[in-house]
């Protein structure tokens, strides 16, 4: 079997892999290479992205459970002015559990929110209400820097790279700035607890991966 241009292009479609080719007109091999670096950068980052995502949906429901004493703190929403905006995301949970068939559970509803509703929980529009509290979800963040727009700002970042890693899209165009988004997931996720980017440390090939892809690209 030949991977050219047009396996690739069949397969993948012309869309998703014009970018390539287009960069490298002459070189149809380079411009596979590139997308395959970009399937293994993706593959890379999900390990970070995943714990990232993880240990920020427990900080914060940790501290939403303390605010307002209960389990099931999203229950709250659709009487809490100010915040009745969000409980179309708890809406969207819960169809997909009885889409399932499954029986709706505090438990399973905080697991079927996306990473959008958790970063979103950090935006100007809910500051007011929510920023006293959710703070202490980042008991290790400088104080100095210890504002809501300091979180918000990284966490959007992250939300976006994470839809383009997840959805197969372009991220291997600018390696160094790749490296910088990963450097500051870790430095958010030492805000939350400062003994996690330690323990990732042991199964993160990003680094790795990505010095071989500069390698590999010839990228200086």
């Amino acid at each position: 079997m030949e991977y050219n241009k047009q396996f690739f292009e069949k397969v993948f479609s012309n869309k998703r892999m014009e970018r390539y080719f287009r960069l490298y007109p002459d070189d149809e091999s380079r411009a596979i290479l590139h997308y395959k670096c970009n399937l293994e950068l993706a593959e890379a980052f999900y390990t970070s992205l995943s714990v990232f995502e993880v240990t920020l949906r427990n900080a914060l429901c940790r501290e939403l459970e303390t605010m307002t004493g209960r389990e099931d703190w999203y229950a709250t929403f659709p009487t809490t002015p100010g915040l009745t905006r969000l409980n179309h995301y708890i809406t969207q949970a819960n169809k997909q559990i009885t889409g399932r068939h499954e029986t709706i559970t505090p438990s399973k509803i905080i697991a079927e929110l996306t990473l959008g509703f958790w970063v979103s929980l950090l935006n100007s529009e809910y500051e007011r209400l929510l920023w006293k509290d959710l703070r202490r979800a980042f008991p290790f963040m400088p104080k100095k820097d210890r504002q809501r727009k300091n979180i918000s700002a990284p966490l959007n970042t992250f939300r976006t790279f994470r839809n383009r890693v997840f959805h197969n899209e372009s991220i291997c165009w600018n390696i160094d700035r790749v490296k910088e988004i990963h450097q500051e997931m870790i430095t958010v996720l030492g805000w939350m607890n400062k003994d996690v980017p330690v323990w990732l440390e042991q199964v993160d090939r990003f680094h790795d991966v990505a010095a071989n892809i500069k390698k590999n690209m010839n990228w200086a």
